[in-house]
């Protein structure tokens, strides 16, 4: 008889921790050409609204060069994911790094390093995984970064990178587990542009867990 007591009551603070999921759809043809919205904190980086291929985008800028980033949405207090289109361009041998991420500045970021032809998944400096990947320049690419609670402590990181015209993958590109992960800060994008090219991201779609309401 103890064993589905003990059932319900796990099942019940799990229940009792676990905070609502909230989903916000960017898209930059709902602002100005110019500076970049409040809704977009710009942390580092040139970031502004800029028209693309009969649309408009985020784009970062290609110059300073450094790990230019700028945050969406909120700040999430567990699971988060975002998925967005990307377009970047090389210049002779001269090749971009770029990708999305999760959790604020320390949270893990989903790469696609063009020079090394790899997707990679990064937190802080170091490189957790990676896989070989093959980028093609001016295309449009489909990126995705999901970080969800695994078995007990752990968390499942999980990536997908895919050309743009083509189905979303059934399977993750790369994945990884980490069961140190603090769960909090806002979705961004990130752009290093090595190429001296600007890099866009549309269609950006932010999903985070929010602390429940009291």
């Amino acid at each position: 008889m103890k064993a589905p007591v003990f059932t319900c009551l796990l099942a019940l603070t799990t229940l009792a921790m676990a905070g609502e999921m909230k989903t916000f759809t960017i898209k930059a043809d709902d602002w100005a050409e110019g500076e970049v919205p409040k809704e977009v904190f710009v942390v580092d980086g040139t970031v502004k609204i800029a028209a693309k291929d009969g649309n408009k985008a985020i784009m970062i800028g290609s110059s300073p060069i450094v790990d230019a980033s700028a945050q969406l949405a909120v700040s999430a207090a567990g699971e988060s994911s975002i998925r967005a289109k990307v377009f970047a361009s090389k210049r002779g041998r001269s090749v971009p790094k770029f990708g999305i991420s999760v959790h604020g500045m320390s949270g893990y970021r989903l790469l696609i390093n063009a020079a090394k032809k790899q997707l990679e998944l990064v937190k802080g400096d170091v490189v957790a995984a990676s896989v070989p990947f093959t980028w093609t320049s001016e295309t449009w690419v489909q990126m995705k970064l999901e970080v969800k609670r695994g078995e007990g402590t752990a968390w499942s990181i999980t990536g997908r990178a895919w050309a743009a015209d083509a189905s979303e993958p059934t399977e993750p590109s790369i994945k990884h587990a980490d069961k140190d992960i603090k769960g909090q800060g806002k979705a961004g994008v990130w752009a290093t542009p090595y190429s001296e090219t600007p890099v866009y991201f549309n269609d950006i779609e932010v999903k985070v867990e929010v602390a429940a309401a009291p």
